[in-house]
């Protein structure tokens, strides 16, 4: 063994004969033909067509760089790449959890649903229903009192130091205290009271 070889490398051999320099169309097709039959010539074409694709994939490989240089290197095309992939994965997860939320949207719609159409069947079943009318001094009073037992909440709730935060007050009243269910206690609160005065 040559000290100074490594066994494990390949052994790269240079032909020096006066016929290694010669020129044209039969010196070109030597120099393809020992191209062709080197097993790491496929591999370098291959690394180098992965990374011509996924320049040509991914959005932000194709944005064009500040200087106006069209090579961008390995390593900026892996960085780029990777940044992208972990911004779909955020994306995901946002989509997920707004999927998420819709389902729960839809859910509560369903029991709306199911409330109210148990409200009508009620009313379609009773048999004293259309007799009494109700009179316009009595509809007043009801809504009077809806809006009575809101403003209550609503004043209690909501600053006005200034309109950013007097708008973030109002919808956060909104979630908290028009809720159906407790719109409906509301509801049921006036109209018991009311009643209570009537008979």
């Amino acid at each position: 063994m040559t000290p100074g070889i490594n066994p494990t490398l390949p052994t790269v051999t240079m032909d020096l004969t006066p016929h290694s320099f010669q020129k044209g169309p039969e010196r070109e097709a030597s120099f393809l033909e020992q191209i062709a039959l080197d097993p790491q010539v496929p591999l370098l074409y291959q690394t180098q067509k992965g990374y011509s694709d996924l320049q040509s994939i991914v959005p932000t490989c194709l944005q064009q760089d500040p200087l106006g240089s069209q090579k961008m290197s390995k390593a900026t095309i892996l960085q780029k790449t990777i940044d992208y992939i972990q911004f779909l994965h955020k994306e995901k997860k946002k989509q997920e959890e707004e999927l998420s939320t819709l389902r729960k949207e839809v859910l509560g719609l369903k029991i709306m649903k199911a409330n109210y159409e148990q409200i009508v069947k009620a009313h379609q079943n009773n048999p004293h229903q259309g007799r009494d009318q109700v009179s316009d001094q009595m509809k007043f009073n009801v809504f009077q009192g809806i809006m009575d037992s809101l403003f209550e909440s609503f004043n209690a709730s909501i600053s006005v130091t200034n309109f950013q935060e007097l708008s973030a007050c109002i919808f956060s009243w909104i979630e908290e205290h028009c809720k159906p269910q407790t719109l409906r206690d509301i509801v049921l609160g006036v109209l018991s009271h009311l009643n209570g005065q009537l008979y």
